[in-house]
């Protein structure tokens, strides 16, 4: 990755942050896609939230002509039939690895960091949450998939990881999310699953879901 990811940060807090969500957007988004999610969350000041928006580097993108866009990584084929770009994704993991690196710098703990991901994003959010050294907050993966399933490491200690998919996808199958999940779980991870009967994107009920499970883990 010859470009350095530029990240945008909101925040929800009174005094100063003691927790950190770092939020990744799908291929041919930036970061500003999911600032919305800030205010749609209505997480409580207390909680002390940072949010990180990185921008993911601009690329060609085989399924789009080559076009030049925001992705994390290549995507070969829009099936998923040919190989994986695993160099990209190693690259962008290393990245935002960086990035939870800085927060735990700027003295946030491992434990307050939530990695989160849609689409692209989510791939990279699990790639970069579960090889993170240090036990972190949790992952949320939407409408995504591992891409690298038979490499994925084994669970070293508990760590949430919500995962949430629309059973109408048509660009990440339902059937591949579902594989994922259960790769995750034969994996040790403790899954929390949920589907919606939407396409490739969030829905309303999803996001109060999303407020839940962060309240859950965090407050």
């Amino acid at each position: 990755m010859n470009e350095q990811p530029v990240t945008t940060v909101k925040t929800r807090f009174k005094s100063h942050p003691t927790t950190a969500i770092i939020w990744l957007h799908g291929l041919g988004a930036d970061g500003h896609d999911f600032e919305p999610i800030v205010d749609e969350l209505r997480l409580p000041e207390t909680l002390g939230v940072r949010f990180v928006f990185p921008h993911a580097p601009r690329r060609p993108v085989t399924i789009n002509q080559g076009c030049i866009m925001r992705a994390w990584y290549d995507i070969l084929a829009c099936d998923f039939s040919r190989g994986v770009d695993e160099s990209g994704i190693r690259a962008s993991q290393q990245q935002v690895q960086k990035l939870i690196a800085h927060e735990i710098a700027q003295g946030i703990a491992p434990s307050r960091i939530v990695v989160a991901g849609f689409s692209q994003g989510g791939v990279i959010a699990l790639e970069a949450g579960a090889r993170f050294p240090e036990k972190l907050g949790g992952i949320i993966a939407l409408s995504t998939y591992l891409a690298l399933p038979d490499g994925f490491p084994v669970a070293r200690e508990s760590m949430p990881i919500l995962m949430a998919h629309g059973t109408l996808d048509t660009v990440v199958p339902f059937a591949l999310a579902a594989y994922s999940r259960s790769v995750l779980e034969n994996k040790g991870y403790a899954v929390e699953w949920l589907s919606y009967p939407m396409q490739h994107s969030v829905c309303a009920e999803e996001i109060a879901a999303i407020r839940d499970w962060l309240l859950r883990h965090l407050a």
